[in-house]
């Protein structure tokens, strides 16, 4: 069975946008990510379709079209954020075993970085204080604080010189810090999804 067919057996476009921060309501229905859509027209199951746009696909199409990047691409990024398959294990040398941790890949850590950035947006506009002595919410704090650091990852590891990237890396790599980020990142989601279909459920 190839990546693609396991990846369409396994997760719907439902999932991935769910996943990916998006706010579905109960229907199935929520703002196309793909045009200027102020009603919800996008249609997710196991498929998504826009009767506003007409964009339309499977669920590897719905991540491709949603951060610009080849099918291919899209493939991978669903695979370890579903952790649909593993690295086959290797077996140990009875000699000698140097086998080095794994360490992600750039890509890798830009895709992490923006879905953080991502999640750190909706909650800087979510969370936002309404009034003057209304205390901060604590996601909206990190937000404020982390926007600005992160942007800056991802510029070192998209565009920055040979140092730069080197360093970005070296901060993602300590005490693994990009799994941590990667399990962080996959509770907040489905945390902030979960509270999009309570309030979506008090206004249907």
């Amino acid at each position: 069975m190839t990546i693609y067919k396991r990846i369409k057996d396994t997760v719907t476009a439902l999932d991935a946008a769910q996943m990916y921060g998006l706010n579905v309501r109960s229907n199935g229905m929520t703002n196309c990510p793909f045009h200027e859509d102020h009603n919800p027209s996008l249609k997710l199951d196991r498929y998504f379709y826009c009767f506003g746009c007409h964009a339309h696909g499977d669920v590897i199409d719905f991540v491709s079209r949603l951060f610009g990047v080849s099918r291919y691409d899209a493939a991978q990024r669903i695979a370890v954020d579903f952790g649909i398959y593993a690295p086959p294990p290797t077996r140990p040398n009875p000699i000698k075993n140097n086998a080095e941790p794994y360490r992600p890949s750039a890509p890798f850590c830009i895709f992490l970085l923006r879905d953080y950035l991502h999640l750190l947006w909706i909650w800087r506009v979510r969370y936002k204080p309404t009034t003057i002595t209304e205390v901060p919410d604590d996601r909206y704090v990190e937000a404020c604080k982390n926007i600005p650091i992160v942007n800056d990852l991802i510029d070192d590891l998209r565009d920055g010189d040979k140092e730069f990237q080197s360093r970005a890396m070296a901060i993602l790599l300590e005490n693994e810090n990009w799994k941590r980020l990667q399990e962080y990142v996959r509770k907040q989601k489905k945390e902030e999804a979960a509270c999009g279909e309570r309030t979506n459920e008090q206004y249907a």
